[in-house]
């Protein structure tokens, strides 16, 4: 019997950090994970009483009292330019962090995160969560197990259409909140995470344009990007291109992903993830989820049995419950950690710099 990501002797003490909708997300997840939901903060204590009555939570902190409740994880869910600081408050107090991206807006800062985790024994782990879909795992395991032949090219694109009119607006919109870069910062180093989870490569360099579609959203100027498109080479050999979006319309969450080797291609789709595309020369055809034909890895993130679907939640799920694993100090397969997170910032970093200069740059590798 596969072991399955849910199934773990650890049952840790959170603390939440947030109180908006990634925080549900992760409170759903840790309660799944059988975890006790003691302590969560919003950004005044009004809320955080209503965010505890809400997701269950024993106890509702007002934000600068947090760390005076001593719990195992605390999971980070506030706005981008916090998570550095309360990651390493977080550290400081003892407990294991799962903090959403950015782990911090610059790579000095998260690099700092990083180490002070490792000097002081402690885990760390970011939802890169799109990793915890089975057909995204099957993938990953046809290229390692040569399937594909050598790499040759990557078409991927995440497209969104949230942010598409110029009233549209969000705490992410503001550089002082979200950091310098917004589309990619947000989406884009997700495509950039999954590519390279699957492929087995990374980005050694990149050429990368990016747009302000509206330099003013409900009346005040936005400095941040509404598109980014880029032309990368891998460290296999492999070039790409990856379009990035907040407005295309009609796109609601369209990460896709599609690596063509010397033998076979293979195309994901975020928004039917029960399903991997094969191609090949003679034939192409679907392969759907089900535990018996698939990989180990993949099969050990079936939840369900096949023909019913499993999605989004379903991988945040399985996440949160090898992060835990992880934490209690099992071996767990594929597990975004803070090295992953640094690595978001710094290619982040290269996407920007590459636009500012309009010219190709060099991406540091991890």
């Amino acid at each position: 019997m596969v072991s399955v990501a849910h199934a773990s002797a650890s049952t840790p003490s959170i603390g939440i950090l947030g109180g908006g909708f990634m925080a549900r997300v992760h409170s759903r997840a840790a309660r799944s994970a059988g975890a006790a939901l003691e302590v969560i903060a919003t950004s005044d204590l009004a809320g955080s009483e209503r965010a505890a009555a809400e997701l269950g939570f024993a106890t509702a902190a007002d934000p600068d009292d947090f760390f005076a409740h001593p719990v195992d994880v605390v999971h980070v869910c506030t706005p981008n330019r916090a998570h550095a600081q309360q990651s390493l408050s977080a550290l400081e107090a003892g407990s294991h962090i799962i903090c959403e991206k950015p782990v911090a807006t610059d790579s000095a800062t998260a690099g700092r995160v990083l180490e002070r985790a490792e000097e002081l024994g402690l885990g760390g782990t970011v939802p890169f969560v799109y990793r915890y879909h089975p057909m995204v795992r099957e993938a990953r395991a046809r290229i390692r197990r040569g399937d594909t032949g050598a790499l040759l090219t990557v078409d991927a694109s995440y497209l969104q259409d949230w942010l598409l009119d110029p009233d549209d607006e969000n705490w992410r919109v503001d550089a002082g909140s979200g950091g310098p870069s917004r589309a990619f910062a947000d989406i884009g180093c997700h495509l950039v995470d999954l590519i390279e989870f699957i492929a087995g490569q990374t980005i050694t360099a990149l050429a990368a344009t990016m747009r302000t579609v509206h330099p003013r959203r409900g009346g005040v100027p936005v400095s941040t990007e509404d598109t980014v498109a880029l032309t990368v080479e891998f460290s296999g050999g492999a070039i790409g291109s990856l379009l990035v979006s907040q407005v295309a319309p009609g796109r609601k969450n369209g990460l896709v992903i599609e690596i063509a080797g010397e033998r076979e291609s293979l195309r994901f789709a975020q928004e039917q993830p029960e399903q991997l595309w094969l191609g090949r020369r003679a034939e192409s055809r679907l392969l759907v989820r089900d535990a018996e034909s698939l990989s180990a890895d993949a099969a050990r993130l079936c939840r369900v049995p096949a023909g019913h679907p499993q999605g989004y939640q379903d991988a945040f799920d399985a996440f949160i419950a090898d992060s835990y694993a992880v934490f209690a100090g099992e071996q767990r397969e594929g597990v975004p950690r803070l090295a992953d997170g640094l690595r978001a910032v710094t290619v982040t970093e290269a996407v920007l710099r590459s636009a500012a200069e309009r010219r190709w740059v060099e991406v540091e590798q991890p």
